[in-house]
């Protein structure tokens, strides 16, 4: 008898969970919290790093189909608060089918998920927003705001850095904690002077965190990282008089012309990561993605350790046929080294708020820092250069 599975959440970490679990032998279906169409824009666009390519492959998926509405950013160069360059990075190495770095807008790499699912069979329900859950003998049972209630064999928390999922394996897990940065993105109107092609280009500047690379068709994606001491209500801006605070805090730097030629700009938010998760499982419910482990946005790693999660599971839950056991597998595979991508976005997080005497030793001493980090090799291969084996069709 096949056993089913309720996945709770349909972004990076939950459809891909879905494919997984399917190659595992299980019956998913996906629920989302919003409605069909509504897509969620926190964070504008992400990059999916070459460890995350390689786990769309083990997934069974071809990344330059799932990515192509992004374009290659391979190369990150980052750059002082004067305006110096410090370093240029490579951003891993090209697959065997050659696709590399790539950034890509949240909403398209959530539409492709979905549409690589619902392709394979995978049902998704809309607008169900998780109560709570609760593991019985036999099964697991979900109840969502509506009231619904469903059973499964096996429910898989994938809802976010909120985890209504995590709450209830745990009512004592850490609550999101801010970072004492805000976070904001925004795509200019038609081609701007940007980067060269393939490059994610990065700056200290002098008040604030900037990002921002061309896209094809010459427009510029940007996003920026102002510090503030508490966090936002973003109902305490309109789109007119936060643009207005964007180009007074990047005022006299390329940022701010990028800023001027936007006609798109989302956010503002809270900056949030959290703590490590004590609980991860139980004997029928799991955590993937941000539910289990939200890393700074520093870490440029979130979509690419959501899809990482979704393989293990799969490999997991394949070699393990007992539940329970399958579970604890992926938990002793997974949480060793997330953890440790979580330090490391940590430790590249705190940078961005230094003062004027803290940034002028770091920008110092960063390129002799980094020339020596690269005689040893990347010193993000750790990270990058991970692969997967492929799961079953």
């Amino acid at each position: 008898m096949t056993k089913t599975a309720a996945v709770i959440g349909g972004g990076v970490a939950g459809t891909a969970a879905a494919i997984a679990l399917q190659s595992a032998g299980f019956d998913p279906v996906i629920h989302e919290r919003h409605e069909r169409g509504v897509a969620d824009e926190r964070g504008a666009f992400l990059t999916v790093a070459v460890n995350g390519l390689n786990a769309l492959r083990s997934l069974g998926l071809d990344p330059a189909t799932v990515l192509a509405e992004g374009f290659p950013t391979p190369t990150m160069e980052l750059y002082g608060r004067a305006g110096q360059r410090l370093v240029a990075l490579p951003l891993g190495g090209p697959g065997p089918d050659g696709t590399v770095t790539t950034t890509i807008r949240r909403s398209h790499l959530y539409a492709a998920l979905r549409a690589e699912a619902e392709a394979r069979g995978i049902s998704i329900v809309h607008g169900a927003a998780l109560a709570r859950a609760v593991t019985g003998r036999d099964a697991v049972e979900a109840e969502f705001a509506d009231g619904r209630r469903v059973r499964a064999d096996l429910l898989v928390g994938a809802d976010g850095l909120r985890s209504r999922t995590r709450r209830s394996l745990d009512p004592s897990a850490p609550a999101p904690h801010y970072l004492g940065l805000l976070n904001a993105g925004g795509f200019t109107a038609g081609p701007v002077d940007g980067p060269p092609p393939g490059v994610m280009r990065m700056s200290f500047g002098r008040r604030a965190f900037f990002g921002w690379a061309a896209a094809p068709d010459g427009s510029v994606w940007w996003f920026a990282n102002p510090p503030a001491e508490r966090p936002i209500d973003a109902r305490s801006f309109t789109p007119e008089s936060w643009k207005a605070h964007l180009l007074d805090l990047f005022d006299g730097e390329p940022a701010a012309a990028i800023i001027r030629a936007s006609d798109e700009i989302v956010g503002p938010w809270s900056t949030e990561d959290l703590g490590p998760v004590r609980v991860w499982r139980d004997d029928r419910i799991v955590l993937v993605g941000d539910a289990a482990h939200a890393l700074a946005p520093t870490s440029g790693q979130g979509a690419s350790q959501a899809l990482e999660d979704a393989v293990v599971l799969g490999h997991s839950l394949r070699q393990n046929p007992e539940i329970t056991s399958g579970l604890r597998a992926y938990e002793a595979t997974r949480r060793p080294r997330v953890e440790k991508v979580a330090a490391y976005g940590r430790r590249g997080n705190s940078g961005k708020v230094l003062g004027p005497v803290g940034a002028a030793i770091r920008d110092a001493l960063m390129p002799a820092m980094f020339r020596l980090l690269m005689r040893k090799g990347d010193p993000q291969a750790w990270i990058l250069d991970h692969r997967l084996p492929p799961l079953p069709a």
